[in-house]
């Protein structure tokens, strides 16, 4: 086992590397070319565990153990980290100098306790987990045993494949950590590819609350375009929205509001008033949905000057009620 460093993703003269991990998905460079660095344990491998692990790897660390329960969480540790044992979490605590804890949000209070108080936390040992939700504050009982918290979120969305790994280069990670520690934890994050955003402990439900309305409920609003495309005879409706969303993502990137297109932003009450029809006979599990949507689009183009007023009233009254027919 290596000696503990407190600024341990660094080469020797404390600078942090960068990695291309895409790069080195064609490349595998031989561990006994580059000094000797961090043990790497897994509590948890679900999707996002074993990517970072073997993300890290790439980078010269050395994982060296896994815990996972589920039969699809030990296919995913087989895949992505191939020869590393597969063991209980206090195990990977005994082998590990770097521990990754990447389990559900609601379970990782009860954890972190779970593993304080048999003994598996260590003096010195970083413990970093991926929950967007908490900073470090969760990880207090481990400080208290003299870990090193740490908190790095990727802001990206896993497959539990290979494919993964290589989506981590230029991913954002937002990091919270103790100030002594703020370097080594976005070192960490540089290494896997990624790019360090610097999150506040109190800011971090809003943050997380930011990404799962951006990226969750875009998956929910897409899967259910596609189905009712399928409905209406689209062959592919994959191939249909490709464009038409990436062009729209773009744009709402770049422009926001400004972006706003449609027939809520253009005041069409009829138009709405007749997808409100449609929807109710053909996917009523869709009409609350597209109610509350169009009516947050609504108010957002009006207060951007989009949607001209006096076509507001109708439109409004549609989503209002959500009746069919033509509006009032």
């Amino acid at each position: 086992m290596t000696e503990h460093r407190p600024v341990p993703a660094a080469d020797w003269n404390g600078r942090p590397h960068r990695v291309n991990a895409s790069a080195h998905l064609h490349e595998s460079p031989d561990p006994r070319d580059r000094p000797a660095r961090l043990t790497v344990g897994v509590v948890g491998a679900g999707r996002v565990g074993p990517a970072l692990a073997a993300s890290l790897q790439l980078a010269g660390h050395r994982p060296v153990a896994v815990s996972g329960v589920s039969d699809a969480s030990r296919r995913r540790a087989e895949a992505l980290l191939p020869d590393v044992p597969l063991v209980t979490p206090a195990e990977v605590l005994a082998s590990a100098e770097l521990v990754l804890l990447t389990v559900p949000d609601d379970a990782l209070p009860a954890l972190v306790e779970g593993l304080v108080d048999t003994g598996a936390v260590r003096p010195g040992q970083l413990l970093v987990h991926t929950s967007g939700r908490y900073g470090t504050a969760v990880l207090a009982p481990a400080t208290r045993a003299g870990a090193l918290p740490l908190a790095l979120h990727p802001a990206m969305t896993f497959t539990g494949t290979s494919v993964d790994v290589q989506r981590l280069a230029g991913c954002s990670f937002g990091v919270t950590a103790p100030e002594e520690l703020r370097l080594a934890a976005e070192a960490l994050v540089i290494e896997m590819g990624g790019e360090p955003e610097w999150i506040e402990e109190e800011a971090r439900p809003l943050y997380h609350a930011a990404l799962a309305l951006g990226a969750n409920h875009l998956v929910t609003l897409v899967a259910q375009a596609m189905e009712l495309l399928r409905a209406a005879g689209v062959s592919a409706p994959d191939r249909m929205l490709g464009p038409l969303l990436g062009a729209a993502l773009d744009n709402a990137l770049r422009s926001g509001d400004a972006a706003l297109t449609g027939p809520v932003a253009r005041g069409d009450a009829g138009t709405v008033a007749a997808h409100v029809s449609e929807l109710r006979k053909h996917a009523p599990g869709t009409v609350a949905g597209y109610l509350a949507m169009a009516r947050t689009t609504a108010d957002r183009a009006l207060a951007h000057g989009l949607l001209k007023p006096e076509l507001a009233e109708d439109l409004l009254g549609v989503l209002a009620d959500g009746k069919e027919g033509e509006p009032r």
